[in-house]
């Protein structure tokens, strides 16, 4: 028998606990990531606009991915494609679509703004929003466990046999555990150069999910296990690049980060 909840009745109509816990943790990344913005002095009239497109490009990315990944499973299922209440959204699918409908629009409604200074803001209320939202979310999902354990910190998840490693909890603290970092480091280094925030996250999440699904998930995650570890690799290595990159103009040219509107210095 499950330990943790995947429903609950309010009279004749069903909620699931999943998609519940995703929408509450949602809310609360828009509010931070708004108010983020709005401290780094961006137009957050927009921003409203902004995040639902990212969330219904992430939700149908995330899903589709999870479907390709697993179509024996998805194949003679029609009716399965919709049942996103019994788990089965691939992070780095909704990532791969979020990602350019994100890069578009940011162009679009804040183009006096540089890219890597838009996402300095955001990406710690995404990280944020994220270990909320594994513990609300997968937490509470079918077959949300890692692999079958017999120790004490072992779960039973519905729709699995035996004692679970409770993995969305595992990423919940890893991912709070990140996102403290990265205000450490904001607050540690206020004159760091534009882009560090990003590339930091980028790399520490990226290795820590490829980690993760390599030793606590596998093929049991039904998820696209090998994908998943490469995704995390290449977003490793994108970040690593992107602090390069960063590091290496900051030897050549000022650095007005902190204050936009500073003058260069001769």
């Amino acid at each position: 028998m499950s330990g943790v909840p995947t429903s609950f009745h309010l009279g004749h109509l069903v909620f699931h606990t999943y998609g519940f816990g995703l929408a509450i943790a949602a809310y609360v990344c828009f509010l931070y990531a708004r108010r983020r913005l709005q401290k780094a002095e961006f137009d957050v009239q927009p921003f409203g606009r902004f995040a639902f497109s990212l969330i219904v490009a992430g939700l149908l990315g995330a899903r589709l991915a999870n479907i390709a990944t697993n179509w024996n499973y998805y194949s003679d299922h029609p009716s399965r494609w919709i049942a996103v209440w019994q788990g089965g959204l691939a992070s780095f699918g909704g990532i791969a679509l979020a990602l350019p409908v994100g890069l578009y629009l940011q162009r679009r409604w804040w183009p006096e703004s540089s890219l890597a200074r838009f996402t300095d803001a955001l990406v710690p209320a995404l990280i944020a929003g994220w270990a909320l939202g594994r513990v609300l979310g997968p937490q509470f999902m079918v077959n949300g466990g890692g692999h079958l354990t017999h120790q004490w910190f072992g779960i039973h998840y519905a729709g699995q046999v035996g004692k679970r490693v409770p993995v969305p909890l595992i990423q919940g603290a890893e991912d709070s555990i990140l996102w403290l970092g990265l205000l450490a480091l904001e607050h540690l280094r206020p004159n760091r150069r534009v882009g560090v925030v990003t590339g930091v996250a980028m790399i520490i999440w990226g290795i820590v999910r490829s980690l993760d699904e390599r030793l606590l998930l596998g093929q049991e995650s039904h998820s696209g296990s090998l994908g998943v570890q490469i995704a995390g690799a290449v977003l490793a290595l994108a970040g690593a690049a992107l602090l390069v990159r960063q590091l290496t103009v900051a030897r050549s040219t000022p650095d007005r980060s902190v204050d936009p509107h500073a003058p260069a210095t001769p």
